[in-house]
């Protein structure tokens, strides 16, 4: 390593020159490093000449790595340049150091004010080449990294790539400090300017320590991410997993308990099953509404605990603010880790976390039962604990199920429901669609034939609260239900069956002018279109009569489908991108196409930019 110039600017030495090479297989190339210095010396200050100069060293050296070309280069210069310090420093005392110094030009820079005068450019020539040693230590150290895959460290690919770049700077600024070595030591005035390379240098030392910090941190979740795949193979206790999936090493730290607002060790979650909430700080009230009542539930045995790990990938001040008021929010346990946590990698690639809310439940023994919660949480809520995939197996192939979706949407639906009466659910983007199809559907639920059939049918407009204002809530609650029915049903099975056609039908129809579902209480009997479904309200008059001969459900179905055979009317799914695994093919609900798939980008003009797979 180099050592820098004492307070006078007129001492250095060399030392540990050989640190990075082992000394039993290294016997320095002297011939090689005589022709660089050679190469070197007795050049005009230019930045042309040192181009050429650096071009003519690297063909010389085009045999040896990148780190070697430097490492060399340097190498060299350090021979003139510990030689040059070395006859400065006995001067005095040996005559022979006199000697060989008034030919190695010593004397020059040692005679009277000189050393005073070029003291300034001293220091600024040993500062770049402290720099120059400082690129080629992180060079070294980048190379050691070099031995994980670039797959799991993608950071390495960037800085690896960048070394041949590094190198050339390195060795060019060698060059020049050689030449300004060589410009102090003569009496013509001459100078090279050094301050572009020294620039350049602190640019380059700077990304390369962040690349290797980034490097290191890739690499700690890679090494955390393979021990979690690990221990998720045969786990033991559920705690370890937490401890695993959250912490590096031995930072624990405590939870924070939301009920009694302080801290508490780990140990509270030991032997017990653990539902893991797992989200951004763009959660909304309503994620953190749904789990209150099951918070409420599992309170009353100490068998079930939540706990709310926040994914941030860096934290600053206002995150940590907002952090504070989502907390305050919250009831159960919050993991408190001002880091990136430990399983950032598995929480992602195994549990498919892409930023929006998702609850994984964990067995006493660490076991995943459901890798995603969530889903049945927004449907059924409490019905669907203790939340495992069987339970959702069961609920999600029960054919009554908008009951669970629109419950809360209206007041009066679960007496509806229970009654078995006939419900239009209906909405959509066009405010004269939805004028004309109540228009329709009322006048339909009163028509004399219905009446005289005792047919009771009951007509709601989603997104209308109990007093006929707009709740765009109830809105978003609604679809946010479809769609977490939806993907709770195409995650678990391979092949659709009529519940979910008729599921992905429904979200199809989302984003149109308008749209209708009718039901027989919980039971849904057909979603169609708003053309159609208002085409077949409107000709009521042609199909009323059958209304006696097949019932009303039969012969309202049997018309829809005729009215679908003169129609043709394109199926679009939206399927948000942080919802989890999405399927690679999905059949189309009207026809038996497999529907093709698009990558479309939509912003809402709020924080963050929703991204969708259609």
């Amino acid at each position: 390593m180099l050592t820098s110039i004492l307070s006078q600017g007129s001492q250095a030495t060399v030392e540990h020159l050989d640190e990075k090479i082992p000394k039993a297989s290294f016997s320095p190339p002297l011939c090689t490093l005589k022709s660089i210095s050679c190469e070197m010396q007795c050049k005009a200050p230019s930045e042309e000449v040192a181009y050429e100069t650096t071009l003519s060293i690297l063909n010389k050296l085009s045999n040896y790595s990148w780190d070697a070309k430097a490492v060399l280069t340097l190498a060299a210069f350090a021979l003139d340049y510990g030689e040059f310090w070395l006859l400065a420093q006995n001067q005095s005392s040996d005559q022979l150091a006199k000697s060989v110094g008034t030919l190695r030009r010593v004397s020059i820079l040692l005679k009277g004010p000189n050393l005073q005068k070029h003291r300034q450019a001293l220091i600024e020539l040993n500062s770049v080449i402290k720099a120059t040693l400082e690129v080629i230590e992180c060079i070294f150290e980048l190379e050691k990294l070099s031995n994980y895959d670039t797959k799991d460290v993608p950071a390495l690919s960037t800085g690896v790539d960048h070394i041949p770049v590094d190198v050339f700077w390195a060795i060019i600024t060698v060059v020049a400090s050689t030449t300004q070595l060589c410009c102090l030591t003569s009496d013509e005035g001459k100078k090279q300017e050094l301050s572009l390379f020294s620039q350049k240098l602190n640019v380059i030392v700077s990304k390369l320590r962040r690349q290797i910090t980034i490097c290191k941190q890739q690499i700690e979740e890679t090494e955390a991410y393979w021990r979690l795949v690990k221990l998720f193979r045969t786990p033991t206790e559920v705690m370890e997993v937490f401890k695993g999936l959250i912490f590096t090493k031995d930072k624990l730290q405590p939870l924070f308990d939301g009920s009694t607002r302080k801290p508490v060790s780990i140990e509270v979650l030991k032997r017990k099953n653990v539902l893991l909430f797992i989200s951004g700080l763009d959660i909304s009230d309503d994620d953190i509404s749904i789990l209150k009542p099951i918070h409420e539930l599992i309170s009353k045995e100490d068998q079930y605990k939540i706990v709310w790990i926040p994914i941030v990938e860096q934290w600053t001040e206002d995150l940590q603010k907002k952090f504070e008021m989502l907390r305050a929010k919250m009831p159960w346990y919050v993991v408190q880790y001002f880091s990136p946590i430990a399983g950032i990698r598995f929480i992602k690639e195994k549990w498919h976390f892409k930023g929006k809310p998702s609850v994984v439940v964990l067995s006493p023994q660490g076991r995943v039962e459901s890798d995603n919660a969530i889903h049945m949480i927004r449907v059924w809520g409490v019905k669907a604990f203790p939340f495992t995939t069987a339970v959702e197996e069961t609920l999600s192939s029960n054919k009554d199920w908008i009951g669970s979706i629109a419950t809360g949407v209206n007041p009066n639906i679960e007496s509806w429901i229970k009654e078995e009466k006939y419900i239009f659910f209906y909405g959509g983007k066009d405010n004269e669609w939805i004028q004309q199809f109540t228009k329709r559907a009322t006048a339909l639920a009163n028509d004399s034939v219905i009446k005289e059939a005792r047919i009771s049918i009951e007509v709601l407009l989603v997104g209308k609260g109990s007093k006929g204002e707009d709740n765009h809530s109830l809105l978003g609650r609604f679809w946010t239900g479809i769609e977490s029915m939806f993907i709770s049903k195409t995650q678990r099975k391979t092949e659709a069956d009529a519940v979910t056609l008729e599921i992905q039908k429904l979200l199809s129809y989302k984003n149109e002018s308008g749209w209708a579902v009718l039901s027989k209480g919980s039971s849904v009997v057909l979603s169609g279109h708003g053309t159609t479904i208002l085409k077949v309200l409107e000709e009521f008059d042609k199909w009323k009569e059958l209304v006696r001969e097949k019932g009303f459900e039969l012969s309202f179905r049997d018309y829809h489908n005729q009215v679908l055979h003169t129609s043709h009317i394109c199926c679009r799914i939206d399927i948000p991108n942080g919802s989890g695994k999405i399927p690679e093919n999905m059949k189309c609900p009207d026809c038996p196409r497999i529907m093709e798939t698009y990558i479309s980008f939509k912003c809402c003009h709020i924080d963050g930019a929703a991204n969708s797979v259609h």
